[in-house]
């Protein structure tokens, strides 16, 4: 006869020296009891039943040669799987439970309900392998875990039925696949006091960006309800995304983007017996706004660092983390009740591949679309599954359609070319299963079993950011790897250009020197969608409709000037922290007058300009009383992104300033604001794109750090050209000697006064010798698109060679 103390033992008496006998997921969990519990943070106490109980059990039975005699007929052929496997977990649930195996899970579940107060405690049980969660082994969830289990007798059965989910189908193909010995993995099973999220919330945390290993972000998703929702991805949850770095400080607030997800369904606890659940509806109400307060938010990326920390300090190594949280809903408080190591974005090479969708793509019908898993583009047959049952009709290398998938979808998850679902998020099964098979996934794409047809030819865009796109027919895209190392070092700063949030954290292993234009229009047209004067002034909106739509859309905010600092807050937040320390610099809007009027309730607040380009734009409305209020907004989102948030690497930048009245009035306005030049740090530059920036270079300079050339409008208006019209394409031209004469004249006065000089245009990318040209004239940054980074860093590598050979 065994020990209790061998068959069972309680988180906080495991040891180091027992992960062989809990498994990697009960160890994880007995480490936080012990080391993270004392910290403040709560992990719901429990047991495990050691994979001692485990093989006292197969040999009171004798079972080990009969399930290897199973397990040697499917290999020989003589038995499929699903015999093999159906016929062990007979075995299993068959024999008897030997007496002091039994005895030991009950008297440890009795002392778990007496520290807990409650003789009928609710708990979970959870398997954990003993080759489960190892860095070679990263496939989670292939074994069976079960809720609301209540009373000594379900939660020994409740042990016995994970024992014999060792031996379902997809466990037996997942261990000859990774070449373990079937007959030397052994089941340890976690119980653990039930967190009551089915009245509250539960959902995952990654300490690490899932889509681009960006390491500096924690990503928390979650939904009301049993986390199982969450993680097997039958509901679009909400996403949070938090600054890791600042997490450290408990006077910031680094939450740099949500994003609230349907959460269609709840699940709960349901009558009439031990571990039952069910779904129902969530209320509208409660679809619309996240299942946790910012607060909160904060609180669980607070503890996921600490997680972090602590594991990294134990392994020495960095040590990025895969994280289950739960909210009881009858006591209000957080726990953490699975944390294991993250397995697929912190070992990738530091390489950058990159795919690229031809420009046709955006005339081809758009079937569905939801969030992009795998940052990669695949075009293949359509295979719409309705159930596991018809799995045996996928064909291999098509793309899998489906409302969402389970561990079983597995074998046909690992041959397909790419996945589809109708539900989930980014950390539910689909999305990490694609992840560990390298194919792009996208999720949560609502309707897309019945907007892709069965057998059609698809093209699935998971390159453009967080959203991925699933195209009717098949599309010609180009991908391109490139070894970090082999990038050249340039003494020109090299920065990139960047419009959109989303796509910010997809950059982040390019070696750039930080963003050189970071443009905010694209987060007010997108993330804002409404007129800032509209947001402050809605009782000027004339168009009733538009007023029903301006509400729905800043729902939730206490007003619209709310509303708009947030949303755009957060976006320039989103460009900060991917690039942070280095340099991100803003350029606040820079919409004509008729692409102001496209924003909601625009109309009632923009005048008709007969040529926009040179009309009321820039630094010309932001002292305006037309505009000025909407303007402060947008200066309040920055200094919120400074100071509040903590990124002060960001540089404020005014466009189409044009004379020196301008510059003074703007500026300030932007003290009124709180954003005074100098102050915290504070840096403000000006786009040198009229030729009045150069010609009184000297006395912008010093209004301004700096200069940011805008080759595009230098050109337009330095040669009297519309850059818009077809007729003079062949006249528009940055190469144009008067437009190089300017940019070469202005290098060289800033740089006498102190100021710095940089270029965000296309031109350095378009053309190899302007490249050089900017190099000859010892410009300090050139900023590009991220797709002509590495072609153009080489560009200028080469210039800088023949630069200095031609120094004496």
């Amino acid at each position: 006869m065994t020990t209790t103390t061998e068959l069972c033992l309680a988180f906080d008496d495991v040891r180091a020296k027992d992960i062989g006998a809990v498994g990697g997921k009960n160890a994880s969990l007995a480490e936080m009891t012990q080391t993270l519990v004392p910290k403040g943070i709560r992990v719901p106490p429990g047991f495990a039943v050691t994979s001692t109980a485990y093989w006292r059990f197969l040999d009171a039975s004798s079972l080990r040669g009969p399930i290897t005699a199973h397990l040697a007929d499917w290999k020989a052929g003589k038995k499929t799987l699903h015999e093999a496997g159906h016929a062990i977990r007979h075995l299993l649930r068959a024999a008897p439970i030997p007496a002091d195996v039994e005895a030991a899970i009950v008297s440890s579940y009795r002392a778990l309900a007496a520290r807990c107060g409650n003789p009928r405690l609710s708990v979970a049980v959870r398997s954990s392998a003993t080759a489960e969660d190892l860095p070679e082994a990263s496939f989670a969830g292939q074994q069976e875990s079960f809720l609301n289990v209540v009373g000594e007798a379900d939660v020994v059965q409740s042990w016995r039925q994970c024992v014999a989910s060792l031996f379902t189908d997809r466990a037996i193909a997942y261990r000859d696949e990774n070449r373990f010995d079937h007959m030397k993995v052994a089941l340890s099973v976690g119980v653990q006091k039930l967190a009551r999220s089915d009245t509250g919330a539960a959902g995952v945390i990654f300490t690490i960006d899932t889509e681009t290993g960006f390491p500096d972000v924690v990503l928390i998703t979650g939904a009301f309800g049993l986390g199982e929702n969450v993680v097997k991805g039958s509901v679009n949850p909400d996403e949070i995304l938090l600054y890791k770095p600042f997490l450290r400080d408990p006077a910031r607030r680094p939450i740099l983007r949500t994003h609230v997800g349907e959460k269609e369904r709840t699940m709960v606890l349901a009558r009439g017996g031990s571990a039952t659940t069910k779904n129902i509806d969530t209320p509208e109400e409660k679809r619309r706004r996240l299942c946790i307060t910012d607060d909160e938010a904060l609180q669980l990326g607070r503890w996921a660092v600490q997680i972090e920390d602590e594991i990294t300090a134990r392994r020495g190594q960095k040590t990025p983390m895969d994280i289950e949280w739960a909210k009881d809903g009858e006591d209000g408080q957080l726990y953490i009740v699975q944390a294991r190591p993250e397995t697929v974005q912190s070992r990738k090479a530091p390489t950058v591949v990159s795919f690229a969708l031809d420009k046709a793509a955006s005339k081809a019908g758009v079937l569905c679309t939801g969030r992009s898993v795998g940052a990669a583009i695949a075009a293949a047959k359509a295979c719409v599954i309705g159930s596991v049952a018809d799995l045996e009709r996928f064909v291999p290398g098509s793309i899998l359609v489906a409302e969402s998938t389970d561990p079983d979808w597995v074998p046909a998850m690992r041959v397909a070319a790419g996945i589809v679902t109708a539900h989930g998020g980014r950390t539910c099964h689909a999305a990490i299963v694609s992840r560990e098979l390298g194919i792009p996934a996208i999720v949560g794409a609502e309707g897309a079993t019945t907007a892709v047809k069965d057998g059609a030819i698809i093209t699935m865009d998971c390159a453009g950011g967080e959203d991925g796109v699933v195209y009717d027919g098949a599309l010609p895209f180009t991908k391109s790897e490139t070894v970090l190392d082999e990038i050249p070092k340039t003494a020109t700063k090299v920065m990139i250009n960047l419009a959109d949030p989303a796509s910010a954290l997809s950059h982040w292993r390019l070696p750039t020197d930080g963003v050189g234009l970071a443009r905010i229009e694209f987060i007010i047209t997108d993330d804002i969608g409404v007129h800032p004067m509209a947001l402050i002034h809605p009782e000027r909106v004339t168009d009733e409709a538009t007023r029903a739509a301006i509400a729905k859309r800043t729902h939730g905010y206490r007003n619209g000037s709310d509303f708009f600092v947030e949303r755009l807050a957060r976006g320039v937040s989103m460009i900060a922290a991917a690039q942070y320390p280095r340099p991100v610099v803003v350029r606040m809007s820079d919409f004509k007058s008729n692409e102001y009027a496209g924003l909601l309730g625009g109309r009632d607040f923009e005048l008709v300009e007969e040529n926009p380009m040179i009309g009321f734009r820039g630094a010309s409305r932001y002292h305006s009383p037309r505009y000025k209020e909407g303007f402060l907004l947008e200066c309040a989102a920055i200094k919120k992104v400074r100071e509040e948030i903590g990124l002060d690497n960001v540089i404020v930048m005014i466009p189409f300033c044009r004379t020196l009245d301008e510059a003074d009035r703007v500026l300030a306005t932007m003290k009124e604001a709180g954003l005074e030049r100098g102050k915290n740090g504070l840096k403000v530059y000006v786009m040198c794109e009229i030729p009045a920036n150069v010609i009184l270079a000297e006395d912008f300079a010093a209004r301004f750090d700096g200069f940011s050339i805008g080759s595009n409008d230098l050109t337009q208006l330095t040669l009297g050209v519309d850059r818009d019209s077809e007729l003079l394409a062949s006249t528009f031209d940055e190469r144009n000697p008067a437009v190089m004469r300017l940019i070469k004249d202005v290098i060289h006065r800033a740089h006498a006064v102190g100021a710095t000089v940089g270029i965000c245009g296309q031109a350095p990318s378009d053309h190899e010798d302007f490249a050089a040209f900017l190099v000859e004239e010892g410009i300090d940054s050139i900023s590009l698109n991220p797709d002509t980074f590495l072609k153009t860093r080489r560009r200028i590598a080469v210039a800088e060679q023949a630069r200095q050979k031609k120094s004496p």
